[in-house]
């Protein structure tokens, strides 16, 4: 077997220019917004999700996907779903009905120490970075 002129070594597809274009025509806009998030999240240094360990203190990075107002215990409590490509985790605000600027479609860096939920991930009350909207 020969290998095709500008292709991986064994693999027989073309690299380069081209075939990154042909990827990014033939992969769903979900799966390059997940790359792109994963990609952002090792540029700042920031754990990936799917790698955080229960009671880890970590700093994450992510796109809010779902805010609600879900009391807890009878205390309000604010409730978004933060997505980093890799795995989702629960950020919860204690005591907050509402915070300016925590929206869905928001990207944010949380701090804190992770605990497990019912099998989910979840950062209370952690300290948090908004980050600009639009392109950086």
């Amino acid at each position: 077997m020969s290998a095709v002129p500008g292709s991986a070594p064994g693999s027989g597809k073309p690299t380069g220019r081209f075939r990154r274009m042909l990827d990014r025509l033939s992969t769903s806009q979900q799966d390059l917004e997940s790359q792109e998030l994963r990609e952002d999240a090792e540029t700042t240094g920031c754990t990936r999700i799917g790698d955080c360990q229960d009671r880890q203190i970590v700093t994450v990075t992510g796109t809010l996907r779902t805010v609600t107002l879900r009391p807890r215990a009878g205390v309000p409590a604010l409730e978004a779903e933060l997505f980093d490509g890799s795995a989702a985790l629960d950020v919860v605000w204690l005591g907050r009905r509402s915070i300016v600027g925590i929206e869905p479609g928001r990207r944010l860096i949380a701090s804190g120490r992770i605990s497990i939920d019912r099998g989910r991930r979840v950062l209370f009350n952690p300290k948090y970075e908004l980050r600009p909207l639009g392109r950086e």
